[in-house]
């Protein structure tokens, strides 16, 4: 059996840490090789099956347990888990509870410095950055009163950005647009106090806490390509669990990887025991193409080459329309279509023809028979 040369990298690897060597390591290397052969599948085996059945069976039977929080000592907003956080990675979904994990370099690696860092990153609103604030109906202004005097060149510059008059006097700032009725500054008020002043866009709440004998910062929000470039981060161990995010920022290589991650860490919670190469079927399927795709009518499923196929899954008037309209071809060379048409599946022993040699069968007769 030939080995492939990463894995045998990884037997050497094992060989060295453990003193492996001579006869121990020949007996080790054939009980290896046996291992590998029952690792592997048939030619013929329908694995996409198999790995969608390993894997929905024993969600069927995670807890529907919504939420958990995202470590004991939480301040953070609640992080999905169970078949919802499963549902989430698997249909690809954007909008989600995004978090980090943010390691720090080892000359960082102190609570004051990493209280220092996660102050510095938490994006700031108008809204924190003041004591209060009201609209004057008899002039038609908005009046924010600030908490310090430090922030007030920031947030003027910020208003004169947007092309809207403001004005200061101490620790106040008036704001006046344009179109002034109780309308107008009503819905300019509520988008001012949402402006971002300050720290990363996106990370909405921080937490400080030990990990080990290392402290490390937690957030609510995610904003990985801002947070990679600052020099104080340990880029090589900083996660997030936005998947589009680690696409864009990282590859789509990265991407699978987080996919794989975080699905194997979602069941891994909940104690389910689901042999890792399903699930990494399952990532190398939805990042094929080079794109994150989901596993739904609009990622996988609905872009199969088969008519039949897709028309199963959903949405079947629309698929059968579609294709009668633009004259596709089925060639029924999957499961799912021969099994709508009650054919032989192409699949083990449906997958192989057998021919019988009459000739040779005869002869075998005729001999027996003298």
């Amino acid at each position: 059996m030939e080995v492939n040369a990463k894995i045998m990298e990884m037997f050497e690897k094992y060989c060295k840490d453990n003193n492996i060597i001579g006869k121990q390591k020949e007996e080790k290397f054939k009980q290896f090789l046996e291992v590998l052969e029952k690792s592997a599948y048939d030619p013929l085996e329908a694995i996409g099956i198999i790995a969608a059945h390993s894997i929905s069976e024993p969600a069927t039977q995670m807890t529907m347990r919504t939420y958990t929080m995202a470590t004991q000592r939480d301040r953070l907003s609640k992080v999905t888990q169970g078949l919802p956080r499963l549902i989430e990675i698997f249909d690809a979904k954007k909008s989600l509870e995004k978090q980090m994990r943010i390691y720090l370099r080892p000359e960082f690696n102190t609570k004051e410095k990493a209280r220092d860092i996660a102050d510095k990153i938490k994006a700031k609103k108008v809204k924190d950055v003041i004591e209060s604030d009201s609209i004057d109906l008899i002039d038609l202004k908005i009046e924010l009163d600030l908490e310090r005097d430090d922030e007030k060149d920031n947030l003027i510059e910020l208003i004169k950005k947007a092309n809207i008059d403001v004005s200061s006097r101490g620790k106040k700032i008036f704001v006046k647009p344009k179109k002034s009725d109780v309308r107008t500054l009503r819905k300019l008020r509520s988008k001012l106090l949402e402006a971002h002043v300050d720290g990363i866009k996106g990370i909405d709440e921080v937490v400080v806490a030990k990990d080990g004998e290392e402290w490390m910062i937690q957030t609510a929000g995610t904003n990985l390509k801002k947070i990679l470039k600052m020099p104080e981060i340990d880029i090589s161990r900083t996660r997030t669990n936005d998947v589009f995010q680690v696409y864009e920022v990282l590859g789509i290589e990265a991407a699978r990887a987080v996919i794989f991650n975080e699905s194997k860490a979602t069941l891994d919670e909940q104690g389910l025991d689901v042999d890792p190469r399903h699930l990494s079927l399952l990532a190398d399927v939805m990042t094929v193409d080079g794109d994150v795709k989901a596993i739904g009518r609009y990622g996988v499923s609905g872009a199969k080459s088969s008519v039949l196929a897709r028309a199963n899954f959903e949405e079947t008037k629309k698929h059968l329309v579609n294709a009668s309209f633009n004259g596709e071809k089925d060639n029924l060379s999957g499961v799912i279509e021969n099994v709508l048409v009650v054919q032989v599946v192409p699949v083990g022993t449906g997958g192989v023809e057998l021919k019988v040699d009459v000739e040779k069968m005869m002869g075998k007769n005729k001999k027996k028979e003298e």
